[in-house]
């Protein structure tokens, strides 16, 4: 198990405690960005999704899958769009939708939030990473990444999805191998 790190996830005082607020990244490489502040109704769904985790690295990874699509779901919502799954070529500064930059960001943070609350018992967040770059026959591609207490590293891609889809959660040594043509 991980000792988790304080880090500032940002909040807004309610006049009780700091609720969860995060600047959301969308209309492609961060062009827009809106707050999201997670209720008291989000956080405790949050909780019992990530406690469905503690047994294992495996089910921590799922009950991530989960907890980031609710977060999504919330956070398409208060944006006002749902965000397609991947990107079109030439279709930048939409609101709502994502590219992988606004993608990997979001889950980045929140993820990195997921750990300040202690709620990662067998992974920390690592740096995000890409893969590509054209010359390869891949398109450049960032996702967010979590170490599991083995130090295999971990992807964390919800690009392929719509927002509140469940991201694709893979070894990163198989994630950096594909990608060629669009090819998850």
């Amino acid at each position: 198990m991980f000792a988790t790190a304080a880090i500032f996830a940002g909040g807004v005082n309610t006049g009780q405690a700091q609720a969860p607020s995060f600047m959301i990244c969308h209309g492609y490489d961060c062009y827009y960005k809106t707050r999201v502040i997670l209720t008291p109704g989000d956080l405790k769904k949050i909780a019992t999704i990530m406690a469905q985790g503690r047994q294992s690295a495996e089910a921590e990874r799922a009950a991530v899958r989960r907890a980031i699509a609710l977060f999504e779901e919330r956070s398409t919502a208060v944006i006002g769009l749902r965000d397609k799954p991947r990107m079109e070529f030439g279709r930048a500064r939409i609101r709502g939708q994502m590219d992988c930059i606004d993608e990997s960001t979001n889950t980045d943070h929140f993820l990195k939030f997921l750990q300040a609350r202690g709620w990662l018992r067998h992974h920390r967040v690592a740096r995000r990473t890409s893969r590509g770059f054209f010359l390869d026959g891949r398109y450049p591609h960032w996702t967010a990444v979590l170490k599991d207490e083995h130090g295999v590293l971990w992807v964390v891609d919800s690009w392929y999805e719509p927002g509140g889809g469940l991201p694709d959660v893979k070894r990163l040594s198989d994630w950096k191998r594909r990608g060629v043509g669009g090819e998850r």
